[in-house]
Protein backbone atom coordinates (compact mmCIF):
# COMPACT_ATOMS: atom_id res chain seq x y z
CA UNK A 1 0.00 0.00 0.00
CA UNK A 2 1.09 3.72 -1.05
CA UNK A 3 2.05 5.93 2.13
CA UNK A 4 -0.23 9.37 1.58
CA UNK A 5 1.35 12.35 2.73
CA UNK A 6 -1.11 15.04 3.01
CA UNK A 7 0.29 18.27 3.48
CA UNK A 8 0.79 19.27 7.09
CA UNK A 9 -1.56 22.52 8.00
CA UNK A 10 -1.19 24.24 11.05
CA UNK A 11 -3.47 22.37 13.93
CA UNK A 12 -6.84 24.53 13.80
CA UNK A 13 -7.33 24.40 17.75
CA UNK A 14 -4.71 23.85 20.03
CA UNK A 15 -6.03 21.68 23.16
CA UNK A 16 -9.16 19.84 21.14
CA UNK A 17 -7.21 18.87 17.92
CA UNK A 18 -8.69 19.04 14.28
CA UNK A 19 -11.85 16.48 14.68
CA UNK A 20 -15.35 17.04 15.94
CA UNK A 21 -18.11 14.31 16.82
CA UNK A 22 -19.90 12.42 14.40
CA UNK A 23 -23.00 13.60 16.96
CA UNK A 24 -22.29 17.01 16.06
CA UNK A 25 -22.24 16.82 12.61
CA UNK A 26 -25.41 14.81 12.62
CA UNK A 27 -26.99 17.64 14.53
CA UNK A 28 -25.75 20.14 11.54
CA UNK A 29 -27.28 17.92 8.81
CA UNK A 30 -30.36 17.29 10.85
CA UNK A 31 -30.78 21.24 11.34
CA UNK A 32 -30.06 22.32 7.91
CA UNK A 33 -32.85 19.49 6.76
CA UNK A 34 -35.20 21.26 9.54
CA UNK A 35 -34.50 24.37 8.54
CA UNK A 36 -33.73 24.04 4.81
CA UNK A 37 -35.86 21.41 3.98
CA UNK A 38 -34.73 17.81 2.92
CA UNK A 39 -34.35 18.41 -0.99
CA UNK A 40 -32.20 21.90 -0.19
CA UNK A 41 -30.39 20.59 2.49
CA UNK A 42 -29.31 17.64 0.49
CA UNK A 43 -28.53 20.18 -2.67
CA UNK A 44 -26.00 22.05 0.01
CA UNK A 45 -24.19 18.92 1.62
CA UNK A 46 -23.57 17.21 -1.33
CA UNK A 47 -21.97 20.63 -2.78
CA UNK A 48 -20.00 20.93 0.54
CA UNK A 49 -18.94 17.50 0.35
CA UNK A 50 -18.13 17.77 -3.31
CA UNK A 51 -15.91 21.25 -2.64
CA UNK A 52 -13.76 19.41 0.23
CA UNK A 53 -13.68 15.89 -2.06
CA UNK A 54 -11.99 18.16 -4.84
CA UNK A 55 -9.84 20.12 -1.93
CA UNK A 56 -8.80 16.24 -0.91
CA UNK A 57 -7.93 15.14 -4.29
CA UNK A 58 -5.59 18.30 -5.02
CA UNK A 59 -3.46 17.66 -1.69
CA UNK A 60 -2.74 14.74 -2.96
CA UNK A 61 -1.86 15.28 -6.59
CA UNK A 62 -4.55 13.52 -7.89
CA UNK A 63 -5.91 15.94 -10.25
CA UNK A 64 -6.28 14.99 -13.88
CA UNK A 65 -4.40 11.56 -13.41
CA UNK A 66 -6.60 9.46 -14.41
CA UNK A 67 -8.08 6.32 -12.78
CA UNK A 68 -5.85 3.74 -11.47
CA UNK A 69 -8.47 2.16 -9.24
CA UNK A 70 -5.95 0.27 -6.96
CA UNK A 71 -4.02 3.05 -6.08
CA UNK A 72 -6.70 5.51 -6.11
CA UNK A 73 -8.53 3.26 -3.31
CA UNK A 74 -4.97 3.03 -1.39
CA UNK A 75 -4.72 6.76 -1.37
CA UNK A 76 -8.58 7.57 -0.05
CA UNK A 77 -8.37 4.65 2.06
CA UNK A 78 -5.47 6.65 4.13
CA UNK A 79 -6.74 10.79 3.25
CA UNK A 80 -10.49 9.59 4.52
CA UNK A 81 -9.98 6.25 6.59
CA UNK A 82 -9.25 5.65 10.16
CA UNK A 83 -5.93 7.29 9.39
CA UNK A 84 -7.32 11.22 8.30
CA UNK A 85 -10.28 12.33 8.20
CA UNK A 86 -12.26 9.54 9.14
CA UNK A 87 -15.14 10.25 6.28
CA UNK A 88 -15.45 6.87 5.61
CA UNK A 89 -13.47 3.71 4.25
CA UNK A 90 -13.82 2.97 0.26
CA UNK A 91 -13.21 -0.29 -0.46
CA UNK A 92 -13.89 -0.49 -4.12
CA UNK A 93 -13.67 1.32 -6.86
CA UNK A 94 -14.66 0.12 -10.16
CA UNK A 95 -15.02 1.74 -13.83
CA UNK A 96 -16.93 0.95 -16.47
CA UNK A 97 -17.30 3.09 -19.72
CA UNK A 98 -18.59 6.31 -18.38
CA UNK A 99 -19.99 4.85 -15.34
CA UNK A 100 -17.86 4.66 -11.84
CA UNK A 101 -19.13 2.91 -8.67
CA UNK A 102 -17.30 3.53 -5.39
CA UNK A 103 -18.33 0.88 -2.49
CA UNK A 104 -17.70 2.39 1.12
CA UNK A 105 -18.51 2.17 4.25
CA UNK A 106 -18.60 3.51 7.78
CA UNK A 107 -19.79 6.66 6.65
CA UNK A 108 -20.12 9.74 8.47
CA UNK A 109 -23.72 10.01 6.85
CA UNK A 110 -24.61 6.11 7.46
CA UNK A 111 -23.35 6.51 11.00
CA UNK A 112 -25.70 5.51 13.59
CA UNK A 113 -28.93 5.58 12.08
CA UNK A 114 -31.37 2.39 12.40
CA UNK A 115 -31.53 -0.05 10.18
CA UNK A 116 -34.22 0.60 7.87
CA UNK A 117 -33.30 4.19 7.57
CA UNK A 118 -34.67 5.81 4.32
CA UNK A 119 -31.12 8.41 5.12
CA UNK A 120 -29.33 8.75 2.04
CA UNK A 121 -25.48 9.58 1.84
CA UNK A 122 -25.09 13.55 1.20
CA UNK A 123 -21.60 15.30 2.03
CA UNK A 124 -19.67 11.72 1.68
CA UNK A 125 -21.20 11.30 -1.92
CA UNK A 126 -20.42 14.74 -2.87
CA UNK A 127 -16.61 14.24 -1.35
CA UNK A 128 -16.33 11.22 -3.53
CA UNK A 129 -17.94 13.30 -6.42
CA UNK A 130 -15.61 16.08 -5.74
CA UNK A 131 -12.49 13.50 -5.96
CA UNK A 132 -13.86 11.08 -8.67
CA UNK A 133 -14.71 14.80 -11.03
CA UNK A 134 -10.72 15.97 -10.08
CA UNK A 135 -9.50 13.00 -11.25
CA UNK A 136 -11.40 11.84 -14.30
CA UNK A 137 -11.15 16.01 -15.42
CA UNK A 138 -14.98 15.14 -16.15
CA UNK A 139 -18.10 16.76 -14.59
CA UNK A 140 -20.21 13.46 -13.12
CA UNK A 141 -23.75 12.79 -11.66
CA UNK A 142 -23.62 11.22 -8.46
CA UNK A 143 -26.77 8.66 -7.09
CA UNK A 144 -26.52 6.34 -4.12
CA UNK A 145 -27.54 2.65 -5.32
CA UNK A 146 -27.12 0.72 -2.21
CA UNK A 147 -27.45 1.19 1.54
CA UNK A 148 -25.81 0.01 4.46
CA UNK A 149 -28.88 0.80 6.38
CA UNK A 150 -30.90 -1.25 3.68
CA UNK A 151 -29.26 -4.35 4.25
CA UNK A 152 -26.46 -3.86 1.79
CA UNK A 153 -22.73 -4.95 3.19
CA UNK A 154 -21.55 -1.10 1.66
CA UNK A 155 -22.99 1.97 1.00
CA UNK A 156 -22.53 2.20 -2.98
CA UNK A 157 -22.30 5.47 -4.95
CA UNK A 158 -22.60 5.15 -9.22
CA UNK A 159 -21.30 8.18 -10.85
CA UNK A 160 -21.95 8.90 -14.60
CA UNK A 161 -20.29 11.46 -16.79
CA UNK A 162 -22.44 14.05 -17.59
CA UNK A 163 -22.35 15.49 -21.43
Amino acid sequence: MSTVVIPATNQLRTELGDFSSIICFRAVVVGAEEALGEKAAAITLIAAGRNRGKQVAEQLGLTGKGIDCENLISLLQVALGKDGTRLCIVDKIAASGETIKVHCRETICSAGEPQGSPRKLTFTLGALQGVMEQVTGKRLRGKQIESVLRGSSHDVIEFETLG
